[in-house]
């Protein structure tokens, strides 16, 4: 099979079933996330207009001298505002990857218990005196959006439509703004390895050039190319370890470009949403049966499993 034809096989789902189908909504999404780990969403009604505004801010920054960039980079990387070109490699590869991104958190309020690993946000409001309203307003819209997603989800699994609500309310969930140069020739570096996300789901608008992939179970690597106005939602390794790998992490990556698009930079602003710090990964009892018994008889927190896997990264 072409991977045109394997493409089309991940069919949207539209957002608009969220309001006038929810049933619909929740058996199509899931089935979707079931049997590829990602879906399409359609329709999301996220205002375009300022979807792009936060979108240009971000190619304004990165088209800031390096040294004005690095301003903004933490002594740690990671969580947190700027990270520079040639730092993230993905877990057990050798070569790093072809971008550099800026990291936008939650927001917490003073003595707030989660304070000692989720610090205050990084701002480049010296360079870019908009950045933070723009910027700020899509990491609201997006983690909105997630928890729509898991309402789905929740259903999907027969448990209460608002059971993911309070396990996610605090968490550490990051808007990552990717900026992959211009490739100017073959060699080890892709624009992103192939891996598997860390966190619950991620939720990913529309990139204007194409790249991304997804591993299939055959291993063939099908084209996710989203259409205008549409999330790329997929499963994270922390809903696949809690569902007992009934919604899996689907392996992908960002590959580099054709020949004639090598001249031309990539831009994506992936919403990885987070478990709470302290909520405890433990199988659901809902996804563990005779046939499919529990992979994981060791809960572990959110956060413990979140610094383990950014270690293995390099952005911890």
């Amino acid at each position: 099979m072409s991977q045109a034809a394997l493409q089309d096989r991940i069919e949207p789902v539209s957002y608009a079933l969220y309001a006038a189908d929810f049933p619909a909504f929740t058996e199509r999404l899931g089935a979707s996330f079931a049997r590829w780990g990602f879906a399409v969403i359609s329709d999301h009604g996220l205002p375009q207009a300022k979807v792009e505004a936060a979108i240009d801010e971000t190619k304004t920054f990165f088209a800031l001298p390096t040294e004005a960039k690095l301003k903004y980079k933490l002594p740690v990387s990671g969580q947190r505002g700027y990270t520079p070109f040639g730092v993230e490699t993905a877990k057990g590869a050798t070569h790093y990857d072809l971008k550099e991104f800026w990291h936008v958190g939650r927001d917490l309020p003073p003595g707030h218990r989660f304070r000692d690993h989720m610090p205050d946000n990084v701002w480049p409001d010296a360079d870019l005196p908009a950045f933070r309203d723009k910027v700020g307003w899509l990491y609201g819209a997006l983690d909105e959006m997630g928890l729509k997603v898991l309402e789905a989800i929740a259903c999907y699994l027969g448990l209460d439509r608002h059971f993911f609500d309070p396990t996610v309310k605090t968490g550490n969930s990051i808007l990552r703004l990717l900026h992959y140069p211009p490739v100017p020739k073959d060699g080890p570096h892709i624009r992103a390895g192939a891996h598997e996300d860390i966190n619950v789901i991620t939720l990913l608008l529309g990139a204007e050039e194409a790249g991304l992939e997804v591993k299939d179970r055959d291993g063939q690597w099908v084209p996710i190319n989203p259409p205008p106005g549409a999330l790329v939602c997929n499963i994270g390794d922390m809903l696949q370890r809690l569902t007992n790998h009934r919604l899996p992490s689907t392996t992908h990556r960002v590959v580099n470009p054709a020949p004639e698009r090598r001249g031309f930079p990539r831009y994506s602003t992936p919403f990885f949403l987070h478990f709470n710090s302290d909520y405890s990964i433990r199988t659901l009892p809902e996804c563990v049966d005779a046939a499919h018994p529990d992979r994981y008889p060791e809960p572990i927190t959110a956060d413990e499993y979140l610094q383990e896997r950014l270690r293995e990264i390099k952005l911890a």
